[in-house]
């Protein structure tokens, strides 16, 4: 039986739980921007400043809601499902990483570079999906979606097609728009 402090405690470990992944998100945004704006404007300060400060704003936002809620997050933590919910983490993670490098150098040693980015979007993009399930986040959903249809659609819609700064700028707002759903609607 379920009583209404069980409730309570689960629905605050779900949100410190977001919350971790919006930190993730704020991190992984950051660096997308800033390797879009790099790769394909140069060195440009205030548009860099502007970046890591929208970084750190997502990054210390998540972090408070998480401190908020990391009580019942440690309260959690032992439970079968976390532990089952951190083991498909790594193992997705690991999966993810090692497809990274040998799509990279597979299209490196095919000659086709270019190709590179937009794989490595396509594949951060599936990687939510089985997320999802395993952290109960349905919103992953919309984020695995959007990043791979980027991939898919960015290199045949800019006039630079694959190289075009657009793939790693649109997964740096894909990213950046999910943590800031968390902070929004921490609930969904």
């Amino acid at each position: 039986m379920t009583t209404k402090e069980d409730t309570t405690i689960d629905g605050s470990a779900a949100s410190a739980k977001r919350a971790i992944g919006a930190m993730f998100f704020a991190l992984f945004g950051g660096c997308w921007l800033a390797f879009g704006l790099l790769a394909g404007y140069g060195m440009r300060l205030t548009p860099l400043i502007v970046i890591v400060a929208g970084t750190l704003l997502l990054f210390f936002a998540s972090r408070r809601q998480f401190r908020r809620n990391r009580g019942a997050y440690a309260a959690e933590a032992d439970s079968p499902e976390s532990k089952r919910a951190g083991r498909i983490f790594i193992a997705v993670n690991a999966i993810q990483w090692a497809l990274v490098f040998i799509v990279a150098a597979v299209l490196s040693r095919l000659g086709h570079k270019e190709w590179v980015l937009p794989s490595i979007i396509f594949i951060v993009g599936i990687h939510f999906f089985p997320l999802a399930i395993a952290f109960k986040v349905p919103r992953h959903y919309a984020t695995g979606a959007a990043m791979t249809l980027l991939a898919v659609f960015y290199p045949l819609m800019s006039s630079a097609g694959p190289t075009s700064p657009v793939g790693c700028l649109g997964a740096g707002i894909i990213l950046w728009a999910s943590a800031v759903a968390v902070l929004i609607r921490p609930v969904f």
